[in-house]
């Protein structure tokens, strides 16, 4: 393996693919309903919920560095956290859209990555200071530590 195999692989297996390491960010949400995604352990703390929209919002940030696109393109209005619903009516259609919405981030962002050369991993996208490889290290790394954050979480509300 090299390069660019070895960063898909990592962001894969960070966010759906069996590792060694346990639970990445799309099992951690695994069967997670819309009462669950949406409890808080404290009023001023983010829920399951918020935590997938910020995950799939760096998704989106990442790849929108890595091709050079504009920015205020995401599907809401924002950037990094973003409230949801407290329990509206389509607020489990809203949930699964949600979800959505971040899996095809993944897939829209391991595009964008494949599509590199290898030679572009240690250079920094246009606008950026780190090198590209670091970003996408980084983003790997960002998914495991919200997909701990979510378990975490589901423990405490199976526990309140």
């Amino acid at each position: 393996m090299e390069g660019i195999e070895i960063i898909l692989r990592m962001i894969d297996e960070a966010f759906d693919h069996k590792s060694w390491h346990g639970t990445n960010l799309r099992g951690s949400i695994r069967g997670v309903g819309f009462r669950q995604a949406l409890w808080r352990p404290y009023p001023s703390r983010h829920n399951i919920w918020e935590i997938v929209i910020h995950t799939a919002y760096w998704k989106y940030a990442v790849r929108r560095r890595l091709q050079n696109e504009p920015v205020g393109s995401f599907a809401l209005k924002g950037s990094n956290w973003f409230e949801r619903p407290a329990g509206d009516a389509g607020g489990a259609n809203q949930w699964n859209s949600d979800v959505a919405l971040l899996v095809s981030g993944h897939r829209s962002l391991r595009d964008a990555v494949a599509g590199l050369a290898p030679e572009q991993l240690d250079t920094p996208p246009v606008k950026s200071k780190v090198s590209t490889v670091s970003i996408l290290t980084g983003i790997a790394a960002h998914d495991l530590y919200h997909a701990g954050q979510i378990q975490l979480l589901k423990r405490l509300y199976k526990n309140r």
